[in-house]
């Protein structure tokens, strides 16, 4: 984990309150998809944890809603300024658990980092299955991104008004499971986890310093407490305690 300073290059909302940003700078620490970065922003305390949506040696893009006045700030970041980052921070998920079609599940805006691990996969060979669950059709993100890498996303909408109507459970009722790679609302995380025979988990959580030191995003596993920004976000279904 470094401080770095990354250079905004491009800011753009690719749903209402959804935005999708592009920085360059080193990024050759970067290790496994489900990673994230911490962002200083000014005026701001605390920094902002951003999962990683996909990343080369020299950038990295996020995806991220603006839920508060935080994330709006980062919102209105304009192209050219740079911004104090931690990173690369949290363990990500092990690309050598899941098989060659491992089923690939994320809810909400948990779907950016999913994006980020089939992406992985496809570049070394495997062919993941890819389940996306969304409120509305007004919610879905990323498709043509994962089209662009050879992925026909399962869409859902608890409306109904994109895709399968219903929950990614609901999807997943009709297709073998197997090896589940999972990341959304701890809701869908827990239903996930009781259709699936095993697979690694992507939480979220409140965060201070994003690096263990303050203890501040600890949970309890059945191997004792873990952090969920250093020995985290991803966990193993077997050590899960809900």
């Amino acid at each position: 984990m470094k401080q770095q300073y990354l250079t905004v290059r491009s800011v753009t909302e690719i749903q209402k309150n959804i935005y999708k940003m592009k920085l360059s700078g080193n990024c050759t620490e970067i290790s496994a998809p489900g990673q994230f970065i911490n962002i200083r922003l000014a005026g701001f305390y605390l920094r902002r944890p951003i999962s990683i949506a996909s990343w080369d040696a020299a950038s990295l893009t996020i995806v991220f809603r603006t839920v508060g006045a935080g994330t709006e700030a980062l919102s209105r970041v304009e192209p050219g300024t740079s911004l104090d980052v931690l990173m690369p921070l949290g363990n990500g998920f092990d690309l050598t658990k899941g098989g060659s079609s491992p089923l690939l599940i994320g809810g909400g805006i948990g779907l950016p980092p999913v994006y980020g691990l089939a992406r992985a996969m496809v570049q070394v060979g495997m062919t993941p299955r890819v389940i996306a669950g969304f409120n509305t059709k007004n919610d879905v993100i990323l498709t043509k991104d994962f089209n662009f890498l050879g992925i026909e996303p399962v869409i859902t909408t608890m409306d109904g008004s994109e895709g399968l109507r219903g929950t990614v459970t609901d999807a997943a009722a009709d297709v073998d499971t197997g090896y589940v790679y999972a990341c959304g609302p701890e809701p869908m995380l827990k239903a996930v986890y009781d259709i699936c025979g095993d697979g690694q988990f992507s939480f979220e959580a409140r965060m201070a310093c994003g690096f263990g030191a303050c203890m501040g995003c600890s949970c309890k596993t059945k191997y004792g407490y873990k952090r969920i920004c250093k020995d985290g976000p991803v966990l193993q279904k077997e050590e899960i305690i809900w």
